[in-house]
């Protein structure tokens, strides 16, 4: 199994669940090419990738490279590869943001599974990371099962901007 330190021959990626009935792959996709710089080169460890799990989802990725490829003035790096072996980063690097808000994340007292599926552990840490904003939060809030304590400590942290 890789390791951050053993690297090996690896890319760093995210796998991600999502509720068809709430978004679709090919929203999915518009995102992926909206955030980050396609063209650039880089090293396998980082480099723009899609993984598919299907014929279907290929199809798409390769439909929607060929359509980002015409808006680019350079050529577009990124590779469309099978789904294979997927393993979960090491502990301290799950929710990483999160984690940097130590007493909140300890008051969620989550075990390191836990922690790799919870739907709320994944929500505040975009938010802790500046990726949404306090009208969202608050929209989202009933939903979390938040504390008052809790709950007050990240419309802080919104109110203060994107984390660096």
């Amino acid at each position: 199994m890789p390791t951050y330190h053993a690297l090996g021959d690896h890319t760093e990626s995210v796998q991600i669940q999502y509720d068809p009935k709430q978004t679709s792959y090919a929203n999915l996709l518009k995102i992926f090419w909206q955030n980050h710089d396609p063209s650039a080169c880089v090293s396998r460890q980082y480099m723009s990738a899609i993984f598919y799990h299907d014929d279907n989802q290929k199809a798409l990725a390769e439909e929607t490279m060929k359509k980002e490829s015409e808006n680019r003035k350079r050529p577009i790096q990124t590779k469309i590869v099978g789904a294979e072996r997927f393993y979960d980063a090491e502990d301290y690097h799950q929710k990483y943001l999160l984690r940097q808000q130590r007493g909140l994340f300890n008051s969620l007292e989550l075990s390191q599974k836990e922690v790799i599926n919870s739907h709320i552990a994944a929500r505040l840490n975009g938010y802790v990371g500046g990726y949404g904003s306090p009208k969202n939060f608050e929209k989202e809030l009933p939903n979390l099962g938040l504390s008052v304590e809790q709950a007050n400590y990240m419309n802080q942290l919104i109110g203060r901007g994107p984390m660096s």
